[in-house]
């Protein structure tokens, strides 16, 4: 796929987080496999080692041995994709009601996808909290990577527009199921109200020194999991992103929701980094400030500090009670957990099409290794056919040691091998 470099956003050609992809049949249906420019291996879009910059892709699709190109959303970048699918007739041009509404409110960089069937719209902003994906309409942040056509549509700007309001009013009314969000606020504010007194809206007070409210989460049915995230332990989790969320859910449910309190206590950690403080989103935020908010936003039952008054001694109650929490804040927290099974369904397809494509390149060197077996073989066998052979006129030792050490040079070179 031929791409013009001179319709491309500066802002994506500046970045380093570029690959190739090719087109595959998987379980009957085509598929872009990522590949890293140059060595042709798998490329991830959790690794930034395949990745590089634009120059190379490009030459390496040049070469014949890539199908397009493709830019990798991370977390250090701003850039947020707009993937609109079976929105455009390609040979009349026609566009759904819906998919236009989209890119003019967007108003940024517009692109038609390879198959001529949709568009990607680049945009900077930060992905709103919830779901990421309804029908033919999905949105990518982080971890993904978009295919790069430069089949730019004229009528949108030629750059990456920063464009968060509009970003979150489409997400609202296009992607997030409205319907769930509307029956869980109230459901939130009710549990607060009964289970202990508030400092608004999300948030309640736990009295604790932060000694005494470690010691609570490490000694909890997940405190394992606290300290090892504590530590700095990121294992399990597919980015240190991840397991900062992870971290800070718990912290939102030991301290009641206080976000001052959870930065306080996240800077103690092993997980805090410099990224913390950095600004990554359209309003000011920085990454810590909007990943303890959406930590926050992800919990709807706190740590109690003082047990109920109606139920002080009856252990079943309290255990119906704590179970009836958990289905609660389980219900409420869908939207996270859908995400990150999301992510995880994402993560383990992508290891399946690792896995085939070696699978797939073992079974070429296989062929070929048997392919050098047996021209090795005729040669051996024209060799000793011709020491059968009598020498006309005569001949010596020199010239049939000449010629065998010949017919050894040839097999080294065969297997690329010039030295013993």
């Amino acid at each position: 796929m031929s791409v013009d470099v001179n319709v491309l956003p500066d802002e994506l050609c500046e970045r380093e987080q570029w690959v190739c992809w090719k087109e595959e049949q998987r379980d009957g249906k085509a598929t872009k496999i990522p590949v890293t420019p140059g060595s042709g291996g798998f490329a991830s879009s959790t690794d930034s080692e395949t990745w590089t910059g634009l120059e190379t892709a490009f030459d390496y699709v040049e070469s014949g041995n890539a199908d397009g190109v493709g830019f990798v959303f991370t977390d250090d970048d701003p850039i947020v994709g707009v993937d609109l699918d079976d929105c455009r007739d390609p040979e009349t041009e026609e566009v759904d009601e819906a998919a236009r509404d989209i890119i003019e409110r967007l108003d940024s960089y517009t692109e038609v996808s390879p198959s001529g069937t949709g568009y990607h719209v680049l945009i900077k902003g930060g992905l709103p909290d919830g779901r990421n994906r309804r029908g033919s309409f999905e949105l990518y942040e982080t971890a993904r990577f978009f295919t790069v056509t430069g089949d730019h549509v004229e009528e949108t700007p030629s750059c990456v527009a920063r464009r968060q309001d509009a970003l979150t009013a489409i997400h609202r009314e296009y992607v997030q199921d409205t319907d769930d969000s509307s029956e869980a606020e109230p459901d939130r504010r009710e549990s607060t109200d009964e289970e202990s007194t508030t400092n608004g809206p999300s948030s309640v007070d736990v009295d604790l020194a932060d000694e005494e409210l470690l010691e609570k989460a490490m000694n909890a049915s997940n405190g394992a999991k606290f300290e090892r995230l504590w530590k700095g332990n990121t294992g399990g989790y597919d980015s240190q992103s991840e397991a900062d969320m992870a971290l800070c859910n718990m912290l939102a449910f030991w301290t009641g929701g206080d976000h001052t309190r959870m930065d306080e206590l996240f800077r103690q950690s092993g997980l805090l980094r410099d990224k913390w403080d950095e600004v990554h989103y359209a309003d000011g935020s920085t990454y810590g400030e909007k990943t303890i908010e959406r930590a926050v936003g992800n919990t709807s039952a706190f740590y109690d500090l003082e047990p109920r008054e109606d139920s002080p001694q009856d252990s079943t109650s309290t255990g119906d009670s704590s179970a009836d929490a958990g289905r609660d804040g389980s219900k409420r927290s869908q939207a996270y957990l859908t995400e990150k099974n999301r992510l995880l369904t994402e993560r383990v397809e992508e290891l399946e099409t690792l896995l085939e494509w070696k699978n797939e390149r073992i079974e070429e060197l296989e062929a070929e290794v048997e392919r050098l077996t047996i021209e090795l073989t005729e040669r051996d066998q024209a060799t000793d056919q011709t020491h059968e052979e009598p020498v006309v006129g005569g001949g010596n030792r020199d010239d049939e040691e000449s010629q065998s050490e010949s017919v050894w040079g040839r097999t080294k070179r065969l297997f690329g091998n010039d030295s013993e």
